[in-house]
């Protein structure tokens, strides 16, 4: 069975605690047993040093042995130690609670004090259960050495000290895990619990409820997956909402020129071939019904193979003075129709370029388009194209109602319909900006309402990639 966040952290927080407190805890015992061990030796040899500095001042006129013989006590007065005085050979001449070594014993520190002047032992003896420790230093007399002189305390009330610390310190560390553990997983809840309302909006919004909003606990990691799950929804259910909107759109759309077209069938049924003028202007009007349903029904097409990446960009030579004039010459007469100044102008030179002659003229004319239906009757609509940088900008300047600056950011947004715009699906200028960028290229918009728009096209010379 796999564990949870939470079983994880906390189990790994509890972990982590319990070493570090037994790391410090084995740390602060060894150290403080250590500090009362250097104390002892160190009070031990103060008393050493006492006796060795009397002995030379006092006692040194006489053999060691004659000492041991007659002032004895001397030495065992400084001190509430065992003492031992020893010879330069090892051998021990006195002991303070008569207990003499076997020969075959080792007195480590005698030995280094015979070398060196003092020496420190801690270890076992067959007359206490507890350990000991023996402080050693040289007896002279005249500047030589005549013996040794040595100290043994015992270690029962040091250890029975370094026990009684080392148990405050356990409860001190037990009180310390136990606090720490109930941390972990106050701690584990603020990381946890968070995770869990992102994860039930999660659960709501992929179930369809795209209204669900995940709450936002702290301002940290979280918080922010928590804002862009909700920024995700709110552009999911724009989407949603513009969906919608676009169906509702479209079928209108496709409803009117389809009511239009049947309207114009039954007339002309009913009135035969009698009024020929009537015949030729109930046949225009069905003509160009068709043609914006083909419109319509190309651009969903185009919406399609965009959406599961089949739209092709071919790479073909392109006179572009020739096609820029032949797009002018194609929207002139709508522009005359409806009475709009339509100029087409070309800056220097223009040279052959390799795109997809046909994507661009769509584009072209679909923003000429847009730019004749949102200008007034009187008004102007300028297509300008200019080659510079081995790039070719095209741009449509128009004096229409502009575009409302809230909507401005979004236009070029699937399904988006302006306030403004009355007809069309909300996918043309979406599939232009898709259609440039393919060719490497970039489409961008300026407008300010009741000033007019501007849009400016940017494509390579030669474009990378594509369809051969």
């Amino acid at each position: 069975m796999s564990l949870g966040i939470r079983s994880r952290m906390t189990f790994g927080f509890i972990v982590i605690i319990l070493l570090t407190i037994l790391v410090m805890e084995a740390l602060i015992i060894n150290i403080v047993r250590v500090n009362y061990y250097n104390n002892l030796e160190a009070g031990l040899y103060n008393q050493l040093k006492i006796a060795c500095e009397m002995y030379s001042r006092y006692f040194s006129d006489a053999s060691l042995s004659e000492n041991v013989m007659n002032n004895v006590d001397t030495f065992w007065r400084q001190t509430s130690a065992q003492v031992q005085i020893i010879d330069t050979d090892g051998r021990v001449l006195m002991d303070s609670i008569g207990y003499m070594p076997e020969d075959d014993e080792k007195m480590p520190d005698v030995e280094k004090a015979l070398e060196t002047g003092r020496g420190s032992w801690t270890g076992k003896v067959p007359y206490d259960s507890y350990g000991v420790m023996a402080v050693s230093a040289s007896l002279t007399a005249d500047g030589k050495t005549v013996g040794v002189l040595r100290f043994i305390s015992s270690l029962r009330g040091v250890d029975e000290d370094v026990r009684s610390v080392s148990r405050i310190f356990i409860v001190i560390g037990a009180v310390v895990a136990v606090m720490s553990m109930l941390l972990s997983l106050l701690l584990s809840s603020t990381i946890v619990n968070p995770l869990k309302k992102v994860t039930y909006a999660a659960a709501r919004m992929a179930s369809g409820d795209i209204h669900a909003r995940s709450v936002k606990t702290y301002n940290d990691e979280i918080g922010k997956l928590s804002d862009t799950l909700n920024y995700l929804a709110e552009e999911v259910e724009k989407r949603d909402r513009m969906k919608n909107e676009f169906i509702s759109s479209i079928s209108h759309e496709l409803r009117t020129p389809l009511t239009s077209i049947k309207g114009w069938a039954v007339t002309l049924k009913e009135v035969g071939s009698e009024d020929r003028e009537l015949h030729e202007n109930g046949l225009d009007i069905i003509e160009n019904e068709c043609d914006r349903l083909t419109a319509m029904v190309e651009e969903l097409l185009d919406f399609s193979r965009l959406v599961s990446g089949k739209l092709m960009i071919k790479r073909e030579n392109v006179q572009l003075e020739e096609f820029v004039d032949t797009v002018g010459r194609q929207l002139a007469p709508r522009a005359a129709r409806d009475g709009l100044h339509f100029s087409v102008e070309m800056e220097g030179e223009l040279p052959e370029i390799v795109t997809d002659g046909n994507r661009l003229k769509q584009v072209i004319i679909n923003v000429l388009d847009n730019a004749f239906r949102f200008t007034p009757a009187g008004g102007s609509v300028l297509f300008k194209t200019v080659a510079s940088g081995g790039e070719v900008i095209f741009t449509v300047n128009d004096t229409g109602c502009g575009i409302p600056e809230d909507e401005l950011p979004y236009i070029k947004e699937k399904f988006f319909k302006g306030r403004n715009s009355k007809l069309g699906s909300g996918l043309g200028l979406s599939i232009c900006d898709e259609i440039i960028k393919m060719m490497g290229g970039s489409l961008n918009i300026y407008s300010r309402e009741g000033k007019g728009t501007k849009v400016v096209i940017r494509i390579p010379c030669i474009m990378e990639g594509g369809a051969a």
